[in-house]
């Protein structure tokens, strides 16, 4: 149980941390949005690995 929710608050991170990506290229901060970019795909992954 407690596996599969910490594997589904690393997705959650992911996606939170998409919309962190399309927010700061909206403002012209292409660096911060890479950086967040890698950040999310890495929670994402950990997350679907985990699961």
């Amino acid at each position: 149980m407690t596996e599969n929710l910490l594997a589904g608050v690393m997705v959650f991170i992911g996606l939170f941390l998409i919309g962190g990506v399309f927010s700061l290229f909206k403002q012209g901060l292409k660096i911060g949005a890479a950086i967040c970019a890698l950040g999310a795909a890495m929670a994402i992954t950990a997350g679907v690995l985990w699961w």
